[in-house]
This record gives C-alpha cells, sequence and structure tokens, in this order.
C-alpha cells in the first residue's frame, strides 16, 4: 500500500477509533476522576509537552498518578553532546511520588486514556513511537531523530517488546523499525499485544 493511502486510512481510522473509544469511556472518566480528585485532590489531568512529529510539540494528557508537587518541578536535565546514550532508561523516584491511586492506574495503564483525545486533535495515533520529552529529544542523535518521521503513538513496538523496561538504545532501534516497517498488519500485532500486555499488567510505564 502507498504511503500517502496507508496514512490518510490510519488518520481516518484514529478519529473513529478515538472518538468511538472516548464515547464508550465516559464512565470509566467520570469514575477514574472522581477516584484520583477524592485520594489526592486536583487537578485531576496531569499535562505535559512532549516533542511530536517532526519535533512538533504539543500538549499530552493523563490521569495525575503522582503527587502534585511532582509535576511542579522539572527535575530531568541532561548534558549529552553526542545522543542520548543507549544504556539510559529512564526512571522517576516511583514510591515516593506515585500515589497509591497513580499505582493502579500506571499498572493497567488507565492513566493513558486521556490521550484519546491527543489523538483525536491529530497530534498523536493510536499506534506509533511513544512521545518523550522535548529535555532528552533534543540531544537526539540524527540516527534518534528518525522515531520522530510519524506521529507518537498511545501504544508501539518498543512498547509490546518491553515497555518501560527496556533501555534507551532498544527504545530507538524498536521505534525505527516501526517507522520503516508500517503497515496495517503491523499496527494490529501491535494493538492486540498491547491488549495482552495492559490485562496482564507487565512493564507499566
Amino acid at each position: 500500500m502507498e504511503v500517502n493511502k496507508y496514512q490518510i486510512i490510519k488518520r481516518t481510522s484514529d478519529i473513529i477509533v478515538s472518538s468511538m473509544l472516548i464515547c464508550c469511556c465516559i464512565p470509566v472518566y467520570l469514575i477514574i476522576s472522581f477516584w484520583v480528585a477524592i485520594s489526592s485532590g486536583r487537578p485531576v489531568l496531569f499535562k505535559q509537552i512532549r516533542t511530536g512529529k517532526g519535533f512538533r510539540q504539543f500538549t499530552i494528557y493523563k490521569f495525575r498518578s503522582m503527587e502534585q508537587t511532582s509535576h511542579l518541578s522539572d527535575r530531568h536535565a541532561y548534558c549529552w553532546k553526542e545522543g542520548v546514550p543507549d544504556h539510559f532508561m529512564f526512571k522517576t523516584d516511583f514510591d515516593e511520588t506515585v500515589t497509591t491511586v497513580g499505582k493502579v492506574l500506571r499498572k493497567y495503564s488507565l492513566d493513558e486514556l486521556p490521550q484519546l483525545f491527543n489523538v483525536l486533535i491529530g497530534n498523536m495515533s493510536i499506534v506509533g513511537p511513544r512521545p518523550e520529552i522535548p529535555q532528552i529529544t533534543k540531544h537526539y542523535s540524527l540516527y534518534q531523530s528518525k522515531r520522530l518521521m510519524v506521529k507518537p503513538g498511545m501504544t508501539g513496538y518498543a512498547q509490546i517488546n518491553g515497555r518501560s523496561e527496556i533501555s534507551h538504545g532498544k527504545k530507538i532501534e524498536f521505534d525505527i523499525y516501526y517507522v520503516e516497517n508500517q503497515s496495517f498488519l503491523l499496527d494490529i500485532k501491535i494493538i492486540l499485544s498491547t491488549i495482552v500486555l495492559v490485562v496482564k499488567g507487565r512493564g507499566a510505564f
């Protein structure tokens, strides 16, 4: 299938699927919002700048899973000069900053559900490389930048091959494989594999 035709059909599919899921998830949105609000206060949503296709920045939406003060401080400052090191693994002070409710939301990726609105808006897709923070992408080498040739996704090839348990080098390798081998069959494989991983709660973000 031609790339342009694939992209058009994929965008159409993203709009249809995200619209349907948003409507179906309204009760879930309300329940999680109430749960987060009564357990750790407001805001219920967490908003953060991420890097999308072609280095364009956008605001990503999530249900807040960390203490409020954790989101107010920018602790991610890096001084890499030759790309992001392959051995790098993004870490947070999980036990200290993630709320009790947040641990459940993250285990089953429920905190990611608001990103369906990112998909509907058009700055994300259902499938694609996970969007990274600008503090990391600004250090990308030319090779690493290839993962930004497509829209970021709610799930991706790297996620079904380790999720948060793999190094940055392996993540880049998997993401670039996806960029170079995009197809509907691969997208379907990724979606089905993601559902299995989420149900099992393995390698959560």
